[in-house]
């Protein structure tokens, strides 16, 4: 076990001390705005950190938001600030001001940790870079969250969330083939980027407080859509090339008697149980309708028999109709309908704000007993504009005028951690692959009879298919992995074994699962008191849902994200975005175990339930609805947040007629930049479109205009000339040909790394730039089925060639499925 990451038993640091939270202590400056940024430092002030809103003169503009376009009172902030801002302290520090920077620089002295959502340009011209913070504190570390990431050749390149998304891929492949393609709703980049902001934020701070210098965080959203919007589709597009078709997922969302119920069939067998549901049965034995992306080139039939039996039933009928077989299934919820779906409520989801509205907790749970879970930090009240001003003030003219001296570039901070690894699919494997990139030991475990199923899912059909799918090769590099049969005696004491020398224990399956296998939390924790066990359901491990199944498409229906996802008529999954959001949270909450631990030396059970990290990225339709009495909903290619907004059609490539630019104006001065752009045509000089409001109200005119302007015009050439007149504009990529891409490129994202089966491959890494680790964080590719049996049951466990051969042949290991 590690001490860095664990603590050690013998340590003075080591005493109970049960009323600390785990960041209790830490010191942070936010100056970000909006939603990245803030809701980074909400993760850390719910932790306990001490964080303070650095904010301009005017405030952050989220102060003056409402989705609804709801007027506010003179000084009442909007809901979603406070819910963002909740606990922490505000005080007004105007960075263009020579005396104020001195000051923020004085406060800089004695923080742990600075936020901020400048690129590196706008950070040096402000005189905040990271080389001048470091000076005045060597141990500080600087995260910035920015739209492209701090340098590389698009840093400073005009860009909405909106159109970010378009960049990556993700809009292009989402949508039916006779509709333009749509983005996901509700600024939903924003939010990725501040998860992984926020661990990317603690995980520097581990480092620097175990001896190294502090370092700057550069987190791109861009990135962060990428990562976790796009399926790990520039795998595919490496593997089989050619473009990725735009389609929905079949089944999915289907209307029922009285609203809105979403499916999810990720496995084989899933897709035959919900033929059998819907009566068709002879459906599921014909190899045509098997692969669902080909399913999309039958979609009448689809619709004729899926909505035929959906439309006759209610959606509660259909939910337990399906959950009895157990195919992942879940009401369409919205800001209206969450706060009273009943396992919600039994599990005490949603509590009031101070300023009344409905919000959800946090979306984690410590549990030092199993049936005992810890209380976290309440909620305070956001603060006014320079609540905390005086005190502020007062306190940077009262810091040490020692700064710490800069130390050696820290090691990896979860360097000597020990993991055990029983996750599958997407969601938990993505968690302990940044644990692996930041040092820890992870040691995969699977069974021949059982793979990971995601080793089948979208796989290319080659001799060793299992060892070609793009999402557990996009999940699993860093790993070593074993196959155990955990149903056989032997393999399950070789797992406790495992588990009995390991700091970490992370698994994602159905609660039943492991209590089943009889490795529930007291099970657990007898092999090991000081072991941390994270549980990753999805949908907790209480409730009247405790049981059920559920895929990231599952959650995103079940949360809201789908509802505010696609056509009028048709709301869309997002695809997949709930897992790697998922996966971080488990990992910020695991860092919070490690923190108690080093405390009070005990183990934990960290629950994580993937949908309330799916909650909270949608937390707005809930508060909006319970602050204002609006119901959010879908506007396909629409949003609050921008007019006009939208995908445009571009003349054909050849014989290509999909060739789409994304635009987003988000203000005025881009409003005027864009009549640039067109030449300043006469029709948008219009007094009324000078303002978002005029110009919403006649969006449809706008629209028109603007697909005539495209018409004729390549989609790159448009692109270009958009961007260079400063318009936020994108090309809707396809998602095979994200790349060459120059900012990626740049700024090393993707790694180069030699597989047994797939040879040269090109895996991403995170979002993030750890300035102190280095790039290419992957230290080796996903590992093939069983290739580390050896070495992890021999060299280490002392299992004799004789013993590990008689395993092979009793099949409780191997490096093949069984069924194959």
């Amino acid at each position: 076990m590690t001490p860095m990451a664990g603590g050690n038993a013998d340590s003075k640091e080591n005493v109970s001390n049960e009323g600390a939270w785990p960041l209790t202590g830490l010191r942070v400056l936010d100056l970000s705005e909006q939603i990245a940024g803030p809701y980074a430092t909400k993760l850390l002030v719910d932790a306990g950190a001490d964080v303070t809103k650095l904010e301009t003169p005017a405030g952050d503009p989220l102060r003056h938001w409402t989705a609804s376009d709801t007027e506010l009172a003179p000084g009442q902030d909007g809901a979603l600030f406070q819910f963002l801002n909740a606990s922490k302290k505000s005080a007004v520090v105007d960075v263009s001001n020579a005396d104020d920077r001195r000051l923020l620089l004085d406060l800089a002295r004695d923080a742990d940790l600075l936020v901020h959502d400048w690129t590196h340009a706008g950070a040096a011209a402000r005189g905040l870079d990271f080389d001048s913070l470091h000076t005045v504190n060597p141990r500080l570390c600087v995260t910035s969250v920015t739209a492209w990431g701090a340098t590389g050749p698009w840093a400073e390149r005009p860009s909405t969330e909106f159109t970010l998304q378009a960049a990556t891929g993700s809009v292009g492949y989402r949508g039916l083939r006779d509709r333009r393609p749509v983005a996901a709703g509700g600024r939903i980049g924003e939010w990725l980027a501040g998860i992984y902001a926020g661990v990317g934020s603690v995980s520097a701070w581990l480092a620097a407080r175990a001896g190294g210098a502090g370092q700057h965080v550069d987190v791109s959203m861009f990135e962060s859509i990428l990562l976790s919007m796009t399926v790990y589709h520039d795998l595919n597009g490496q593997w089989v090339g050619g473009d990725l078709a735009r389609s929905v997922e079949i089944p999915s969302i289907e209307p029922a008697r009285d609203g809105w119920v979403g499916f999810c069939t990720i496995t084989g067998q899933q897709w035959k149980d919900f033929c059998a549901l819907i009566g068709q049965p002879e459906v599921a034995e014909d190899d045509s309708y098997l692969d669902g992306r080909r399913r999309m080139n039958h979609l009448p039939f689809m619709r004729q028999i899926i909505q035929g039996w959906t439309r006759e039933r209610s959606v509660d009928e259909i939910v337990e109709l399906a959950s009895l077989l157990r195919i992942p299934v879940a009401p369409v919820g919205n800001g209206r309908t969450l706060p009273d779906v009943d396992h919600l409520v039994a599990r005490g989801v949603y509590t009031k704000a101070a300023g009344g509205f409905l919000q959800p907790r946090v979306p984690y749970r410590l549990h030092a007993r199993a049936a005992d879970p810890q209380p976290t930090r309440p909620f305070g009240p956001a603060p006014a504009l320079d609540a905390d001003g005086a005190t502020v003030r007062a306190s940077a003219a009262e810091h040490d005028a020692e700064s710490a001296v800069g130390a050696p570039a820290p090691e990896l901070p979860l360097a000597g951690l020990r993991i055990v690894d029983l996750t599958a699919f997407w969601a938990g494997p993505f968690a302990t692959c940044y644990l692996a990139d930041l040092g820890a030991d992870v040691v995969k475990i699977e069974s021949i009879q059982r793979p990971d199923g995601m080793r089948f899912a979208g796989a290319v059909p080659k001799e060793k298919l299992w060892e070609w799918s793009p999402v557990f090769a996009g999940a699993n590099p860093g790993k070593r992995d074993v196959t155990l049969q955990l149903d056989s005696e032997r393999g399950m004491q070789l797992l406790k074994q495992l588990i009995a020398e390991a700091d970490v224990v992370l698994e994602n399956y159905s609660v039943r699962v492991l209590e089943n296998f009889g490795l529930g939390w007291d099970d657990v924790r007898a092999l090991s008191d000081r072991v941390i066990m994270v549980r990753m359901p999805a949908f907790g491990l209480d409730g009247p849902w405790r049981d059920r199944t559920g895929f990231a498409m599952t959650i995103e229906q079940a949360s809201g994200l789908a509802w505010i996802t696609g056509y009028e008529d048709l709301p869309l999954v997002v695809r997949g975005a709930c897992d790697p959001a998922g996966g971080m949270q488990a990992v910020f909450a695991l860092l919070m175990a490690l923190e108690d631990r080093r405390r009070t030396g005990r183990g934990q059970l960290v629950e994580v339930p993937l949908i309330e990290n799916a909650l909270n990225i949608a937390a707005e339709q809930v508060i909006e609805h319970s602050a204002y009495g609006t119901l959010l909903t879908r506007q396909e290619n629409r949003g609050p947040g921008a007019a006009p907004q939208g995908v445009y059609r571009c003349a054909p490539d050849g014989e290509d007629d999909e060739q789409y630019v994304a635009i987003a104006i988000a203000n005025d001065a881009q409003w005027q930049c864009l009549r640039d752009a067109l030449g300043d045509p006469a029709w948008a000089g219009d007094d009324d479109l000078s303002h978002a409001q005029g110009r919403r109200a006649r969006h449809d005119e706008i629209d028109a205009r603007l697909d005539a302007w495209l018409a004729d015009r390549s989609r790159r050439d448009a692109a270009d000339l958009l961007v260079a007149a400063g318009v936020p504009a994108a090309e809707v990529i396809n998602a095979h040909r994200v790349m060459p891409n120059p900012q990626l490129e740049a700024r090393g994202f993707y790694q180069t790394l030699i597989h047994p089966e797939t040879g040269s491959t090109r895996y991403p890494g995170f979002p993030m730039r750890f300035s102190a680790f280095g790039p290419n964080l992957h230290r080796s590719p996903p590992p093939t089925l069983g290739q580390h049996n050896d070495e992890v049951l021999g060299d280490e466990l002392g299992l004799s060639e004789d013993e590990r051969a008689a395993l092979r042949e009793a099949k409780v290991v191997g490096d093949r499925p069984s069924f194959l």
